[in-house]
């Protein structure tokens, strides 16, 4: 009997230690497009826009904090929603499930995101498809972040997109981690050059 009570913890930690993942977070992809001129980028005041509805009020909040962060960092005075200003920064952010490769597929692992992509709120997103079993964790989510940035009489100074794949156990799936990552990587060495797809080290991103 004794020897069964000094057995059994054993076996349950090394169960444990069979369930478990290493959390997986990829690298933020960011895409820029910059005007012709883009002078008047960086100061005046400018005002957030969020065109689609967002349910999930505090991933708006966090990426509305996120973005205003940002934004006054590169020299923008940002201006309270619905006030007007000189420019405006239309965001929009979504979330959506990564479907994986079937698993008797040969070869690499392709993943891609799911055919339906929701917004924060829409039901999508980390629940789907989770797998807890050992190894890597796979990608679970993609997070996305985009901005444009347009003067008072509607033209275009900036545009860019910003997403992050993680799954379901990495610190990037929380929505304040993903919004100031995101955001981070967005405008880092803003404006960027026109056209230019760029890959970021998530972790290089933290605390700024």
């Amino acid at each position: 009997m004794l020897r069964i009570h000094m057995i059994a913890p054993l076996a349950a930690a090394t169960a444990l230690s069979a369930c478990a993942t290493t959390p997986y977070t990829g690298p933020v992809e960011v895409t820029r497009f910059v005007a012709a001129d883009p002078s008047p980028l960086g100061r005046g005041t400018i005002a957030l826009s969020f065109p689609d509805e967002v349910s999930n009020q505090a991933a708006r909040q966090a990426f509305a904090a996120a973005v205003s962060a940002e934004l006054t960092r590169l020299g923008y005075s940002v201006v309270s929603e619905g006030i007007p200003a000189g420019q405006t920064a239309t965001v929009r952010t979504s979330r959506a499930p990564i479907a994986a490769a079937p698993v008797d597929q040969r070869g690499p692992v392709n993943v891609g995101v799911g055919g339906q992509t929701g917004s924060f709120g829409s039901g999508l997103g980390m629940g789907v498809g989770i797998n807890l079993g050992g190894g890597r964790e796979r990608p679970q989510a993609m997070t996305e972040l985009s901005v444009r940035i347009t003067a008072a009489e509607g033209a275009t100074l900036w545009e860019g997109r910003a997403q992050l794949a993680t799954g379901v156990k990495s610190p990037f799936s929380q929505v304040e981690t993903s919004a100031r990552t995101l955001a981070a990587g967005l405008f880092r060495d803003f404006p960027g050059g026109n056209g230019e797809t760029v890959s970021i080290n998530a972790k290089k991103l933290q605390g700024n």
